[in-house]
């Protein structure tokens, strides 16, 4: 069950998508190449794979901000 505990299990797709685009764009802009920023930022926090970072940068699904957010009110983290 541990090997659960850092990968934000019952965080939405949406929600992931969200998070991997807001990481994506704050770090865009600093000469870094795609490939470093799901290196150095994407893969750390959330576990995912190269392809799905970039299946997720080209998701075309509109995200409601604010059912978003509502989910993430309703994740519990587990406990340390």
């Amino acid at each position: 069950m541990k090997k659960h505990k850092r990968n934000g299990r019952g965080i939405s797709y949406k929600a992931r998508v969200a998070e991997v685009n807001r990481i994506y764009d704050e770090h865009r802009r600093s000469g870094l190449s795609n490939v470093e920023i799901w290196r150095r930022y994407v893969y750390p926090k959330l576990f995912i794979s190269e392809r799905t970072f970039y299946n997720m940068l080209n998701a075309s699904a509109v995200i409601d901000i604010e059912a978003v957010e509502r989910e993430k009110q309703l994740w519990i983290p587990f406990p340390d």
